[in-house]
């Protein structure tokens, strides 16, 4: 697949000493959704304002679509929208005035057509008239993301986009991206909503005190990091774990009325539970019920982050 953003060997050091980024390399398929998840102060904002050219590199490159961000600026950043967390608006301006502005400002010509298109898909069509001091919060979020998609990027930024927002905007939103992929749009987006990157992410990437510790395609992730656990409610509740099943490293429940087996989903893992059942009726060991439960993307996360650290 075609790489849309290259990211090599990218780090930033600040004035204090700080070193927000490591040596960064990554590349960004075009028509992709990719989720960049990290603990905070991890150098997510870092990287986006890097490659936005907020913030300028100590050294390494990037490239969008082959344009250089620092040689080739102008024609790099016409291809990114980008989203920030703060609400950054001219809060006297109307909405109508404000996305207008923001695709003249990448020497876009007028197209009121596409802008109604926009505005109406995020709900705020019938605020266009409105000055933006006078919205709700939840409003000023989607006027922000209204302008990143005024001058039509082939790449958006999304930084936390539903931070603190309502379950509509949040609904509307990813509705959005998903008919933005469907144009061939590229989708960078970070998210303190695990669940929302695992819905929505076609990869994902790790980023831990400003390195990459991983990057995974995320079926590929949940399959080869994500772990199955098989926990039996037993008819009677046993003090201990008998030494004959000690090679399974059973969890045993504080009421001793349970116990709990971690597993891969492999055949020979499976297969293992076929042997830990029958070592457990050798080892008159009797339950009465049993359920399986499969590793989030959030329980890898925090494992990974963990591990890191």
């Amino acid at each position: 697949m075609h790489t849309i953003l290259s990211i090599s060997n990218l780090s930033k050091t600040y004035a204090s000493g700080f070193q927000a980024l490591k040596r960064v390399n990554l590349e960004i398929r075009r028509g992709e959704i990719f989720a960049l998840l990290g603990p905070n102060g991890a150098g997510k904002t870092t990287l986006i304002g890097t490659v936005c050219g907020i913030v300028k590199a100590t050294e390494g490159r990037i490239l969008v679509n082959g344009h250089d961000i620092v040689t080739d600026y102008r024609r790099a950043r016409e291809l990114i929208g980008l989203v920030p967390q703060e609400l950054t608006t001219n809060a006297f301006e109307t909405v109508w005035a404000t996305v207008s502005f923001s695709r003249g400002l990448f020497g876009k010509r007028a197209n009121p057509a596409y802008l109604e298109q926009v505005l109406r898909a995020l709900s705020l069509w019938d605020k266009k008239d409105s000055r933006i001091m006078t919205l709700s919060g939840g409003m000023k979020r989607r006027v922000l993301i209204a302008k990143a998609l005024a001058h039509e990027p082939t790449v958006l930024f999304l930084d936390e986009p539903t931070a603190g927002v309502d379950v509509e905007l949040r609904r509307d939103m990813w509705e959005l991206v998903r008919a933005l992929k469907e144009r061939g749009v590229t989708i960078i987006l970070t998210t303190h909503y695990i669940e929302e990157a695992e819905e929505m992410a076609d990869r994902i990437g790790v980023i831990n005190r400003g390195e990459i510790i991983l990057v995974e395609e995320k079926a590929h992730l949940l399959r080869k990091l994500g772990k199955k656990q098989l926990t039996l409610q037993l008819e009677a509740p046993i003090s201990d774990v008998p030494a004959q099943l000690a090679g399974y490293g059973l969890d045993l429940s504080a009421d001793g009325g349970a116990i709990t087996y971690t597993y891969d989903d492999t055949q020979s893992e499976r297969a293992g539970i076929v042997k830990l059942l029958r070592d457990l009726d050798d080892a008159r060991i009797r339950f009465r019920d049993l359920q399986t439960k499969q590793s989030s993307l959030e329980d890898i996360f925090v494992d990974l982050v963990r591990e890191a650290s």
